[in-house]
């Protein structure tokens, strides 16, 4: 039993509500994003345990995964940029996608993350497009995508979304990180 996952009730719940309603709906053709729930927390945790997250394969505990939870969220507090919950057109909860900046990213990254029953569908990238658009609608001219070096596919992501390695940027880090550089004055 974590009872820290147990949804709010009335006034709290009527406040969670209206904090939801001022995170943007971004939609494609197959996705709708939209801001987290506590009910999504099981399917981020799920990936966060297993071999798709995007970091360097080393994840953490329960209560690290809760914590990085809630600090993608407060960035749409803190920074107006945060963590979107993926779902399909039928309303199926099929991962998540972000833009944010993190404890010590020198700049603002789009990333994804999706289940194993979402993934080799093209849903990373469709995701990926509309966190572009929304931060080109922000007035960003680019955005980065970092990643451990033992994710292929993510990479493959980034490159379809027009991404460029940036050697520069990777030799800054001094770790295993793949940059992904992503333009975006071009951008519709």
């Amino acid at each position: 039993m974590r009872p820290w996952l147990t949804p709010p009730t009335g006034e709290a719940a009527a406040l969670t509500a209206r904090f939801a309603a001022i995170v943007p709906v971004l939609e494609t053709a197959r996705l709708r994003l939209r801001a987290p729930t506590i009910a999504d927390f099981a399917a981020y945790e799920e990936i966060y345990h297993s071999d798709r997250w995007p970091g360097d394969g080393e994840a953490g505990s329960d209560e690290d995964a809760w914590l990085d939870y809630n600090q993608m969220l407060a960035s749409w507090m803190l920074r107006g940029i945060g963590l979107f919950a993926v779902e399909t057109n039928d309303g199926t909860l099929i991962g998540f996608a972000s833009i944010d900046h993190e404890w010590g990213d020198p700049e603002v990254e789009i990333g994804w993350m999706l289940t194993a029953a979402a993934e080799g569908q093209g849903f990373a990238t469709e995701a990926g497009a509309a966190l572009m658009r929304f931060a080109t609608s922000q007035g960003r001219t680019s955005v980065v995508s970092y990643m451990g070096k033992n994710h292929p596919r993510s990479a493959a992501v980034s490159e379809r979304l027009g991404g460029v390695r940036d050697p520069k940027a990777e030799a800054a880090l001094n770790n295993d990180t793949y940059v992904y550089r992503h333009y975006l004055e071009d951008r519709p």
